[in-house]
């Protein structure tokens, strides 16, 4: 019975030690940091992009050919930024601020094509350059049918 209880012991201190070495290694993180951060990063995207907006009008675009570039080039930097690994860093200190607006969608698509690559054109690019865009896609596109469900509803029975 001594010898069982004595296991039990060790047991439990090993188990503290082990809780312990996971906590020490474990990440913190800071809610409202990471809310600050993701509000600038997605801020100065935006702002960049009202930039770009403004300079095309400014040189005679109208409003939508104007946009259609400020989304070219957003795409264009991002997808650049990835190529040269700089990308990344912007979404690790960013969060969802680096990754919601239309330059995070390009980087998904265009990290996973450089990730593939060397499997080849068709099963390695090809087949994955959708991977994790994909899913963003696909619920972009359900809820936004679910919505428009929903309006078409409202409309039928006249709430809106």
């Amino acid at each position: 019975m001594k010898q069982h209880a004595n296991g039990n012991k060790i047991y439990k201190e090993n188990q503290k030690n082990y809780v312990k070495y996971v906590n020490s290694i474990t990440p913190t993180h800071s809610l409202p940091l990471n809310m600050i951060k993701a509000f600038l990063t997605g801020g100065l995207i935006c702002a960049f992009g009202q930039l770009i907006l403004n300079t095309a009008m400014t040189i005679g675009a109208d409003r939508e050919t104007a946009g259609n570039w400020c989304s070219l080039l957003l795409i264009l930097i991002s997808v650049i930024l990835t190529g040269l690994n700089l990308y990344s860093k912007i979404g690790k200190f960013g969060g969802a601020g680096g990754l919601v607006p239309i330059t995070g969608f390009a980087n998904s698509v265009a990290a996973s094509a450089i990730e593939y690559r060397a499997e080849g054109q068709v099963f390695g690019i090809g087949c994955k350059i959708f991977t994790i865009a994909g899913p963003v896609i696909l619920y972009g596109i359900l809820s936004s049918w679910i919505l428009g469900v929903i309006y078409f509803i409202f409309q039928l029975v006249e709430v809106m």
